[in-house]
């Protein structure tokens, strides 16, 4: 199928209050273009620089997501750009993005990437920290939380059901507590191999890259 087809059949699969990212790491311009006219207008990348030089070519009212790990010194760099940071998983980068969005006075939005599955190898902040990084988030001015955003392990469908509900837990005890500069509007969860079980499990934004686009080439 074409990625008409399967934005088509995406959204016959999902809920209309679940939104979609489309994945569009390391894919052209042409396809973007193609999706943008299906109708999607929020895309996500995970490496600054390729945000920024889609960002800068491309139509906009395009919606840009931060999917991957952000570093300190790549902040300055999307400030204005992007729509929505997933990936916020310390105080350090915390402090960082207050510093760099105060100084253009305009506000970052973002969501705590957990790592739900404790792995060494993944990026996100671990569920005994987030009570530190919640008090700092409180003491910000220009750092807005609009949600929580995990990747899970690889598993069979069982153990991703079980992560997705842990996740959904520490996002709903969160979602009926009042904190300053923090709302739990968004549950950011599922991927094209999961993103039925996600959903299912309480997610309301998925991240779809090969569901839409196909097969990444590694190799870029």
């Amino acid at each position: 199928m074409d990625i008409a087809d399967n934005i088509k059949e995406l959204r016959s699969n999902v809920p209309d209050s679940v939104k979609i990212i489309a994945v569009s790491k390391t894919k052209p311009l042409e396809d973007i273009k193609t999706a943008y006219m299906c109708g999607i207008r929020d895309f996500g990348e995970n490496k600054v620089q390729e945000l920024v030089d889609k960002h800068d070519k491309l139509q906009d009212d395009i919606r840009w997501h931060l999917l991957g790990h952000l570093q300190r010194n790549k902040v300055k760099y999307i400030v204005g750009k992007v729509h929505l940071i997933h990936s916020l998983d310390s105080v350090r980068l915390l402090d960082e993005i207050e510093k760099q969005y105060s100084k253009r006075n305009l506000t970052a939005d973002a969501l705590i990437q957990i790592n739900i599955g404790r792995e060494e190898q993944k990026y996100g902040v671990l569920e005994e920290n987030l009570p530190e990084l919640i008090k700092a988030v409180e003491e910000c001015s220009k750092v807005k939380i609009h949600g929580i955003m995990a990747i899970i392990p690889k598993g069979s469908e069982k153990e991703n059901e079980i992560y997705f509900r842990q996740v959904f837990a520490i996002w709903n005890e969160l979602k009926n507590k009042q904190y300053k500069n923090i709302s739990m509007k968004v549950l950011s969860m599922g991927m094209t191999h999961d993103y039925k079980i996600a959903v299912k499990c309480g997610s309301n934004m998925i991240r779809i890259g090969e569901g839409i686009f196909g097969k990444r080439d590694y190799d870029i």
